[in-house]
């Protein structure tokens, strides 16, 4: 049951496309409940091929925005916690300081407004960044600076294995414990973005897009919002559930 969560909606985001007909079927009236599985939409276009076709992009924003933010993210916070001199930590997290003050949704706003053809993958894994290095760096300062650490370099370890393997390593629980939520803190992020429009045309076959468009007329064809509404959800609680099920495991 907990893997149907985050599998149904996962293969409806990865195979609808190619289940999904060739092209919009526009059928000419809205909202009607009566036309295909779930009705039509505010275009008059069938909804169950809306939902085929509307995943794919809103889980791809989410995997590649929030790969990239812990990539560039570890590596900052581990530079940060292993820097032998002061100097360069402060140079290195007290840019980051700045950004967390600002709400991550307003954050995504105003980076989408400043660099309209940025790309939302870009703007959500620029919103995510600091947190990630702030909290990288916080798990990997007692490692960083143990008798380990030291021995390593006394030996020439490389960057990398002192670094990345060791240091790295130390931390690994932290980041899985972490991944849960922050891959659906990067769908809410991806979906806020689509329901407000931002990076997403109007009429776009997006979950989130169908959402918004289709709330006048959640009376008259529910299922325009709750099916895509439905994936979302499953989405994320069905992760959230998996995560914390691996961490339990010894």
């Amino acid at each position: 049951m907990r893997r149907a969560l985050y599998a149904v909606p996962l293969l409806v985001a990865l195979c609808g496309p190619w289940l999904a007909s060739s092209g919009d079927v526009l059928h000419g009236v809205s909202y009607d409940p009566e036309t295909g599985w779930l009705g039509t939409d505010f275009a008059g276009r069938d909804v169950w091929q809306q939902v085929l076709l509307g995943g794919r992009e809103l889980v791809a924003v989410m995997v590649l925005a929030t790969a990239g933010a812990y990539l560039i993210g570890v590596l900052w916070g581990l530079t940060a916690a292993t820097a032998r001199r002061r100097l360069a930590d402060e140079l290195l997290m007290r840019p980051l300081d700045l950004l967390p003050a600002v709400p991550s949704l307003f954050l995504l706003l105003l980076l989408a407004t400043l660099f309209p053809g940025g790309g939302l993958v870009w703007i959500v894994m620029l919103v995510h960044l600091p947190d990630i290095a702030r909290l990288v760096r916080a798990a990997a300062l007692e490692a960083a600076h143990g008798p380990v650490v030291e021995a390593l370099r006394l030996q020439g370890e490389s960057w990398w294995r002192t670094t990345v393997r060791y240091v790295g390593g130390s931390v690994a629980r932290t980041l899985a414990a972490d991944a849960g939520t922050r891959l659906t803190g990067t769908l809410y992020l991806a979906a806020a973005a689509s329901f407000l429009g931002v990076g997403v045309s109007p009429d776009a076959a997006d979950w989130a897009v169908m959402i918004e468009r289709n709330r006048a007329g959640l009376l008259l064809n529910p299922w325009a919002v709750l099916a895509p509404a439905l994936m979302i959800i499953m989405l994320s609680v069905g992760l959230n559930l998996a995560f914390d099920r691996a961490l339990r495991r010894p």
